[in-house]
C-alpha cells in the first residue's frame, strides 16, 4: 500500500519532522488547518487532504513527495536530503516570520481566560496594530478573534460582532474549518442579543458546509455543535438540541482542545436537564468544572457554577443553588463580565424568591434591568420581567404583574423563544382570567397554544447533514 494511503505512516513522518525542527502544531497547521486537525493527523486518525499535506510539507521545509512517500513526478527527481522548496527556507527551530506574534497571542488568551478582560483587550489591540503593519493575516485574525471574545465578556455585542466579521473577512481565503471560530463568535453575539433564529441559521449553515466537505476537523465540528445547543433549547427545538448534543459527544474523543471538551459537557447538561436526567446533568457539569479548574479558565468556571446552580434549583436543592449562583456572580463581577453577571443575577433572584427572599430578589432584578436591553441580553431581560411579575402577583399587585408579563412577552416574541413564550402566555392568561377579563385571557391562551404546537425547528427545514464519522 502506498504510504500516502497509510495515515499512520504519514502522521509519524509529520510528527518526526515537526519535532526535529522545533515547531509547534500551531506554527505548522495554521492557517490551512487547525492544531487539533494536525494532532489527529499525527495520531494516524485521519486521511489528510492534498491541500493540507502540501501546506504542511511547505511549513516543514520538505516536498509533498517526501512527506507522503509518493514517488516524485517524472523529470523531477526526489531530493535525497531535506532541503526546503525554492523561496521557502527550511525552519531551524525558530518560528517562521509569519508566526512571530504567536506566543504573545497565546499570552493574551491566557490573560482573558483568567477573567482580566480589559488587560487582554489592551494586548490584543497592540497585537492587531503590529499584524496590520506587517501584513500578517493569521496574527490579524487571531487578534480580532481575541478582541471579539473580550467584547462578548464585556457585553458589548455590536462591537463583538464587528470584530468577528472582520476576522471572517481576513480568513476569507482559508478553508471552512479555519473560519469556524470567527463565525461561531458572530453567531454567539446574535444569540446573546436575542436573535435566536439568525444565530441558528449561521451555525447550521456552517455545519452543513463542514459535514459535506469531506474529511472533517473534529474541533471545528465540536465547536459548532456545542454552540448550537443553547439557541436550540431557547427556541424550544429540544429534539434538535438533543441531536446536536449526541453529535458533540461522539466527537469528544477526537478533540484536541480540553477547553472545548469542557464547554461541550456544559452545553450537553442543558439537554440532559430538559429530559429530566438531573444526576447526569450534574455529572456533566462536574466534568466541565474540573477541566476549567485545571486550565485556569476563570470566566468559564464561573459560568459552570452558574449552570450548576440552575441544575440544583430545578432539582429543588435551593440552598446549594444559591451558594453556586452567588459564587458564579462573585467570580463574574471580579472579571468585569458585565453581561454574564447580569444573566447569573437573574437566576440567583429566582432562587432567592423561591426561598422567601422576595424583596432581595426584586432589588437584584431592578439593578439587572438597568444593565440589560432588548438588544443586549433580551432573553434574561424577559426572564427578569417575568420574575418581577410573579413577585408582584404574590403581593396582590395585579397591575404591576400584568405590565411585567407584557414586557417579557414582547421580548420573547422578538427573540423567537417559543417554549418560554408558551409558558408566559399561560401565566398572563391565568392573571387576566382571575381579574375577570375572560376574552383577553382566551387570546393569551390561544397565543400560547400557537407557540406550544409550533414545530421546534428552524426556518431551514431538514436537520443538518450528519458528520462523516
Amino acid at each position: 500500500m502506498p504510504e500516502r494511503d497509510d495515515p499512520g505512516a504519514v502522521g509519524r513522518r509529520v510528527q518526526q519532522l515537526r519535532t526535529e525542527r522545533g515547531l509547534t502544531r500551531d506554527q505548522v497547521a495554521e492557517p490551512v488547518c487547525t492544531p487539533a486537525y494536525l494532532t489527529s493527523l499525527e495520531a494516524g486518525q485521519l486521511h489528510a487532504s492534498d491541500e493540507a499535506l502540501r501546506h504542511i510539507a511547505e511549513r516543514l521545509g520538505v516536498t509533498y513527495e517526501e512527506l507522503t512517500g509518493d514517488p516524485a513526478p517524472t523529470g523531477h527527481p526526489a531530493p535525497t536530503g531535506h532541503p526546503a522548496p525554492t523561496g521557502h527556507p527550511a525552519p531551524t527551530g525558530h518560528p517562521a516570520p509569519a508566526h512571530h506574534l504567536t506566543a504573545r497571542l497565546a499570552e493574551a488568551r491566557r490573560v482573558l481566560a483568567l477573567g482580566e478582560t480589559a488587560h487582554a483587550a489592551e494586548q490584543y489591540t497592540g497585537l492587531l496594530a503590529e499584524a496590520l503593519r506587517d501584513g500578517l493575516d493569521d496574527a490579524e485574525a487571531g487578534a480580532l478573534l481575541g478582541l471579539g471574545e473580550c467584547a462578548l465578556d464585556a457585553g458589548e455585542l455590536a462591537a463583538a460582532r464587528q470584530y468577528f466579521e472582520r476576522a471572517e473577512r481576513t480568513l476569507a481565503d482559508a478553508p471552512p474549518a479555519a473560519r469556524v471560530p470567527a463565525l461561531r463568535g458572530r453567531a454567539v453575539s446574535h444569540y446573546l442579543a436575542g436573535e435566536l433564529r439568525y444565530a441558528v441559521h449561521l451555525l447550521e449553515t456552517a455545519l452543513d458546509e463542514l459535514n459535506r466537505g469531506g474529511p472533517h476537523d473534529p474541533d471545528a465540528l465540536l465547536l459548532l455543535h456545542a454552540s448550537i445547543i443553547g439557541p436550540y433549547m431557547d427556541m424550544g427545538a429540544h429534539a434538535r438540541a438533543a441531536q446536536a448534543a449526541e453529535s458533540a459527544l461522539t466527537l469528544v474523543p477526537q478533540a484536541g482542545d480540553p477547553a472545548l471538551v469542557a464547554r461541550t459537557h456544559r452545553s450537553v447538561a442543558r439537554t440532559l436537564l430538559a429530559e429530566g436526567r438531573v444526576a447526569e446533568a450534574d455529572a456533566s457539569l462536574a466534568k466541565a468544572a474540573e477541566l476549567y479548574r485545571t486550565l485556569h479558565l476563570r470566566t468559564e468556571l464561573a459560568n459552570c457554577h452558574w449552570m450548576r446552580g440552575y441544575v440544583c434549583a430545578q432539582n429543588g436543592e435551593l440552598e446549594r443553588a444559591e451558594e453556586e449562583l452567588r459564587q458564579a456572580l462573585t467570580m463574574l463581577a471580579a472579571g468585569r463580565a458585565a453581561l454574564y453577571s447580569s444573566q447569573a443575577a437573574v437566576e440567583l433572584a429566582d432562587v432567592l424568591h423561591r426561598r422567601g427572599k422576595s424583596e432581595e430578589a426584586a432589588e437584584l432584578l431592578h439593578n439587572v434591568l438597568s444593565d440589560l436591553s432588548p438588544e443586549r441580553g433580551a432573553l434574561h431581560s424577559a426572564a427578569a420581567h417575568r420574575l418581577l411579575g410573579i413577585i408582584a402577583e404574590d403581593a396582590q399587585d395585579t397591575d404591576a404583574a400584568e405590565e411585567h408579563y407584557v414586557r417579557a412577552l414582547s421580548l420573547l416574541e422578538r427573540a423567537g423563544a417559543a417554549g418560554d413564550l408558551a409558558d408566559l402566555c399561560r401565566m398572563l392568561g391565568d392573571l387576566l382570567r382571575r381579574t375577570g377579563r375572560i376574552e383577553a385571557a382566551l387570546d393569551a391562551y390561544r397565543t400560547g397554544l400557537g407557540h406550544r404546537t409550533a414545530p421546534g425547528t428552524t426556518t431551514l427545514g431538514p436537520a443538518m447533514a450528519r458528520p462523516p464519522l
